[in-house]
């Protein structure tokens, strides 16, 4: 679409393309849609000015950098999220079975010169949490991430029975500062949205819109414990003279004592003033303020919205109402709740750029190496021998011993192959038994 770009502009007598808006229109006419009807560009937030709450990626990046509660639950969610790998599932009789790998998955194994799956997965969800949305494309060997301020995504109107129905995706536009913008097909972008935007069609948001304000909060409470202790680590005080005072006696007292009592150096100083000065108490302490309290219910809102149960992250509030013999519980809502569903929904979004082995198949996930998701030893012990059971009574029932091996991994029954044979003995039907030889005769009779 570059190409076609710049010829269009080098036939157009001079005219000028500087903005999406502009390619939009000539891509419109390119196609023969003809009209600013006919198209409509899903366009990211704009940015906002810098005393309101973050909107846009750079302002998503800027708290994750700078609130360490944010921090704390996106790098909980990074860790899980990057630990699985992709793989080839098959489905038999509309069931998930047996998965396998192949050559074509070496792309998403080394997604670029020295990355790993790892590499790649923390990217995604990294972007999904900040911008509530992560763009790639395949370009031969290697999987190219789009920023995802920088890609608008094109729409074409929809028509059924003569009237428009909502808005068909017709592809993605993606332009770096400067540089010409690039057009690629749906089935050339694997699009992450894991949480979809209510007001717009197919664009993802961010888990981190809902508690803007919580985050801002928080950090107000960072900013009020750092002014508590450059101020000596005490109430508010309120100094009172006599009104004869002068101006300038005002202005020196007032310099003596912030010199000698203000900043964390000076707290717990005894307090000595001259005759006429009064001092009351108008502040309150932490204590005072419950502010483990008030700080804690910020993080775990925080926390919730993020997916992550609060002892996983050891937030105060979190241990406060479990301690860590709770991990357990916690461990499995964070990966039935919200680990699970990324994975899965991680892997159909990469699907387009693979070249899937069969009809029959699709493309997912393999966590069972993630370590955090191992059960306890007791738990898989037990686990384990349920199999083990089951393969034996499978097999003493005449199946193949590879087959039941294969069902009992998958749990899928309609792998079972019978062998033709049955238990005790496993002989074929209608075959009777060794026949017994018949006990010689005792001497004399």
């Amino acid at each position: 679409m570059t190409s076609l770009w710049k010829s269009r502009r080098r036939s157009g007598g001079g005219r000028s393309i500087a903005t999406i808006d502009d390619y939009a229109q000539l891509l419109q006419e390119s196609l023969g849609y003809g009209g600013w009807s006919s198209l409509g560009i899903t366009q990211t937030q704009p940015g906002q000015a810098a005393e309101k709450a973050p909107g846009d990626l750079p302002g998503y990046a800027t708290l994750f950098a700078t609130n360490p509660i944010v921090w704390a639950c996106m790098v909980v969610r990074q860790s899980v999220f990057s630990s699985a790998r992709f793989t080839w599932q098959r489905i038999n009789n509309g069931r998930p079975s047996q998965m396998f790998g192949n050559t074509e998955l070496a792309v998403l194994e080394t997604p670029w010169v020295g990355g790993t799956t790892q590499d790649l997965l923390a990217r995604v969800v990294q972007d999904a949490d900040l911008a509530g949305n992560s763009y790639w494309m395949r370009d031969g060997a290697e999987v190219v991430r789009m920023r995802p301020d920088w890609v608008q995504i094109v729409l074409e109107r929809r028509t059924v029975h003569g009237g428009q129905l909502g808005w068909r995706r017709y592809g993605y536009l993606y332009q770096e500062p400067g540089c010409d913008p690039v057009f690629l097909w749906p089935h050339e972008v694997a699009h992450f949205a894991p949480v979809p935007d209510p007001l717009a069609t197919y664009r993802g948001m961010s888990w981190l819109t809902p508690v803007l304000r919580e985050t801002q909060n928080d950090n107000l409470m960072s900013a009020h414990k750092r002014k508590f202790m450059e101020n000596a680590a005490t109430p508010n005080l309120v100094v009172r003279l006599d009104r004869e005072i002068t101006p300038e006696a005002f202005a020196a007292f007032k310099a003596k004592m912030d010199s000698g009592h203000k900043g964390v150096e000076n707290a717990y100083k005894t307090l000595y003033l001259g005759g006429g000065a009064d001092v009351t108490v108008v502040g309150k302490d932490f204590v005072q303020l419950d502010f483990a309290k008030v700080q804690g219910a910020g993080e775990t809102r925080i926390a919730s919205a993020a997916g992550v149960p609060p002892v996983i992250v050891g937030f105060s509030e979190g241990l406060a109402a479990a301690t860590y013999s709770n991990y357990g519980q916690a461990r499995r809502r964070l990966a039935d709740g919200t680990i699970h569903p990324l994975w899965g929904n991680a892997a159909g979004s990469f699907a387009p750029l693979l070249t899937s082995p069969g009809s029959m198949t699709r493309l997912w996930y393999d966590a069972r190496d993630v370590p955090f998701l191992r059960e306890d030893r007791k738990d898989a012990a037990e686990i384990q021998g349920i199999q083990t059971r089951s393969i034996r009574t499978l097999v003493d029932a005449g199946y193949i011993p590879e087959t039941v091996v294969a069902a009992v991994e998958a749990e899928d029954m309609t792998l079972l192959r019978h062998s033709g044979l049955y238990s005790v003995q496993l002989q074929k039907p209608g075959e009777s038994g060794p026949t017994a030889e018949p006990t010689p005769p005792e001497e004399g009779t």
